[in-house]
């Protein structure tokens, strides 16, 4: 045995040793991570330089509960963020590591879920009657947990489950054991939730990795046929669009170039399969904040992420702990660091004799309540087969034992039908996100204009504020409790962006202050633009009513005629502003806004308004900047351009 295995064996010896065991990329290598804990209050806290200015190594363990630094809702259960100040940092063969570690089976008591099978698919359905089914989100990831105690030493409980997790799991990005005082966690994470790594003078290149739709591998290990029955499954495609829309809110948050999409790809591990897309841009922020402002993956939180997070806290009766938040390594390089943080999914947690793993399904608007039960035994069992909690099953290719090495079984993704159904997505997809969008269009007629975009707590005003600034305009984020008369009066153009909710709702002081917006800038006659929320908000305004669609709109692409030019445009909306079927104008003696003039409608057959315009303003119920939007610059463009020439009617 080498003395760095030797060192392994020495530090699960004593108690006092806080250390971090990481396979990362090919998983040839296992690295190891030495030295004391420090627990700060803020991620901006996280000591990257040592007290005499020099860069420090630091692995830190970000709890749920730091999303309360973005404002958003978490029970708070007092989990530190921790950081592991790394005062050595060496390498071993992952082969003499699995050699080393112990492989004792270490027996669990009391085991099940914390809420049963019954109560959590009510629970689902509740999600989807009381929070989509009234316009508060998109999709939203509820969890249970499965506990068990363990009568064992924590450290070598984490030793022999980090062994098994190299031997029987693949796929992983990090696999990971983690022991710091009172705390053991153990895991192996499919999902990159972000990276930010040195591009010189560039900044960073910034990369997230969003991962979703669960295959679980039926008995026997999965086949072609089944896994591509899964991917003709429109639910799981929906749910995978809709987390890299969210993700791209946040790329586009902190990149100047907004981000780009490459995939789908297949994540490929023993249980379960995974369909992911990566995205990339570049940003000059220090990548603390880079995670500050992508808190946290929405594949594990929901969208809009802000609403996710008080969805969550309705629906959990219990804190998160470290499930959904992130371990982020911030390793020094050239003057400063990068960051790789995986998402702290698919990991076990040990403290104080008790194993937790959480486990959690995205719930969408057409859920099974059983099938999202199914989801999460699937998910808990990846975890707990590969440490050898519960038996092994096969691996992901029909008749191969998981007792087998990890890399014996050939990728599902090889096959020339899996492939081509991949590929097959992107063609509902909107070029602007695929290709590249550092050139500018070669016409730019909105350049020199100056533009407000009014965020009502959904980010999808980042990618708004991105394409407008592609467009020409020179942008602003205003949050909706700053957007005063002053502001709103300043702006050449104001797009007044959407969110949750209901927009007749005269209780809530978002929607009021919207209702201000819009009614201010039309009885001024400046420009505007409304997209969803707001849209229905300025058809109300109008004097055109709106009610709850039969089923929401949740992720769903449509093509509809928009003042004559057919458009595929995602949505994402359960409210719609609503006129009689086949009235396509609303005179000025219709209108309740006195002065606007004739309104031009883009309605459905049954009324379902998708657009309106008139002399200084357009508004639209779908959402151009979304990846759904296939044809969403382009409409952009023509509904700004038509809002900032008032004199112009029908262009």
């Amino acid at each position: 045995m080498s003395t760095t295995a030797q060192r392994i064996l020495d530090l699960a010896a004593d108690p006092a040793a806080s250390f971090a065991l990481l396979a990362r990329g090919d998983g040839s290598e296992v690295e190891i991570l030495t030295g004391p804990t420090l627990d700060v209050e803020l991620l901006a806290d996280i000591p990257l330089e040592r007290a005499d200015g020099s860069p420090r190594e630091v692995l830190a363990l970000v709890p749920y509960r730091q999303v309360r630094e973005r404002g958003f809702d978490a029970h708070d259960d007092g989990a530190p963020l921790r950081c592991l100040l790394v005062e050595q940092h060496d390498q071993i063969p992952s082969a003499e590591a699995i050699a080393a570690l112990p492989s004792e089976e270490i027996p669990l008591a009391d085991a099940g879920f914390d809420i049963d099978d019954e109560a959590y698919a009510e629970t689902v359905r509740t999600v989807i009657r009381d929070e989509i089914g009234r316009g508060e989100g998109a999709n939203f990831v509820i969890r249970r947990d499965f506990t068990a105690g363990v009568d064992a030493d924590p450290r070598l409980a984490a030793l022999t489950w980090f062994r098994a997790l190299l031997e029987h799991e693949r796929g992983a990005y990090w696999t990971f054991a983690i022991v710091t005082p009172g705390h053991v966690a153990v895991g192996a994470s499919p999902e990159a939730h972000v990276t930010a790594v040195d591009a010189g003078p560039a900044g960073r290149t910034v990369t997230m990795n969003p991962i979703s739709g669960t295959f679980r591998h039926p008995a026997g290990g999965a086949t072609v046929e089944a896994l591509s029955a899964f991917l003709d499954d429109a639910k799981e495609t929906e749910e995978l669009f809709m987390v890299v829309d969210e993700e791209l809110k946040m790329m586009s948050a902190v990149c100047g170039d907004g981000g780009r999409i490459t995939g789908p790809h297949l994540k490929e591990m023993s249980r379960l399969t995974h369909t992911e897309y990566v995205l990339r841009g570049t940003s000059k922020m220090d990548p603390r904040n880079i995670l500050r402002e992508t808190m946290f993956a929405p594949t594990v939180t929901g969208s809009p992420m802000q609403n996710a997070c008080a969805v969550i806290t309705r629906h959990e009766s219990e804190p998160r702990g470290y499930y959904s938040g992130v371990a982020a390594l911030f390793t020094p390089r050239d003057g400063g660091h990068d960051l790789d943080a995986p998402i702290l999914i698919r990991t076990a947690y040990l403290a104080d004799g008790r194993l937790r793993v959480a486990a959690g399904a995205t719930l969408v608007r057409h859920s099974d309540p059983y099938g999202e039960v199914a989801e999460t035994h699937g998910k808990a069992a990846g975890v707990l087969g590969a440490i050898g909690a519960i038996p092994r099953a096969v691996t992901s290719v029909a008749g191969v034992d998981q007792d087998a090495p990890a890399e014996a079984p050939a990728r599902l993704a090889d096959d020339p039908l899996i492939a081509a159904q991949l590929a097959s997505r992107n063609a509902r997809l909107a070029p602007f996100w695929l290709d590249d969008q550092s050139a500018a269009p070669a016409e730019r007629p909105l350049a020199g204009r100056s533009a407000i975009v009014v965020d009502a707590e959904d980010r999808f005003t980042t990618m708004l504020a991105h394409q407008l600034r592609h467009l020409g305009l020179a942008v602003e984020i205003v949050p909706w409790e700053e957007a005063t008369p002053e502001r709103v009066d300043a702006a050449d153009i104001v797009v007044s962006g959407p969110g949750p909710g209901d927009p007749n709702d005269a209780s809530s002081p978002r929607i009021a202050r919207l209702r201000e917006v819009v009614s201010r800038r039309l009885q001024a006659h400046a420009p505007i633009v409304a997209v969803c929320l707001s849209h229905q908000v300025l058809a109300r305004e109008l004097g055109i009513g709106s009610g709850p669609l039969a089923s929401p709109h949740q992720g769903v692409q449509l093509t509809v005629d928009l003042f004559g030019e057919p458009a595929a445009i995602g949505f994402y909306n359960t409210f719609t502003a609503r006129v009689l079927p086949g009235v396509s104008h609303l005179t000025p003696s219709e209108s309740r806004c006195p002065g606007v003039g004739e309104v031009e409608i883009a309605a459905a057959d049954n009324g379902d308004v998708y657009a309106l315009r008139g002399s200084g303003f357009a508004s639209v119920q779908g959402h151009l900047e979304s990846i759904l939007s296939r044809d969403g610059i382009r409409t952009l463009e023509r509904l700004v351009t038509h809002a900032a020439t008032p004199a112009t009617v029908g262009a």
